[in-house]
């Protein structure tokens, strides 16, 4: 669209010429506010859309680590109850007479004049 042209001459005076380098003076400072706005709006962005992926991966992370602890600490149960049978076991062991127990039943120990009879595990025919 074209300007209009005014029927009405401009006065060339002082006054208008000062009032005509405030009006540009005006304008390129409107201009560099807008430029100066955009930028820090821009910037602004970056930094919330980086600190929330660096929030976002942080959560997985977390989410990782806890999943991770809490696998360590049934780990840690599961061999705690180990530890406790283990002690028992060892306790058991003490007893001489479990220990020879244990040798007659799973290495055919025997004593003398004791006869050891195998007897064949099998399942039944039928």
């Amino acid at each position: 669209m074209q300007r209009r042209h005014s029927k009405v001459s401009r006065i060339d005076s002082p006054y208008m010429n000062q009032y005509d380098a405030h009006m540009e003076r005006q304008r390129k400072r409107k201009r560099l506010l807008k430029r100066r706005l955009i930028l820090f709006g821009a910037i602004v962005i970056i930094s919330f859309s980086s600190l929330f992926t660096y929030h976002l991966s942080q959560r997985g992370l977390y989410a990782e680590k806890k999943a991770q602890y809490e696998m360590l600490q049934q780990e840690k149960q599961e061999l705690l109850a180990e530890e406790s049978a283990l002690i028992e076991e060892i306790k058991l062991l003490e007893d001489e007479s479990y220990v020879l127990r244990i040798a007659k039943t799973n290495y055919f120990f025997t004593e003398e004049g004791e006869i050891v009879f195998k007897l064949l595990e099998e399942a039944p025919a039928y």
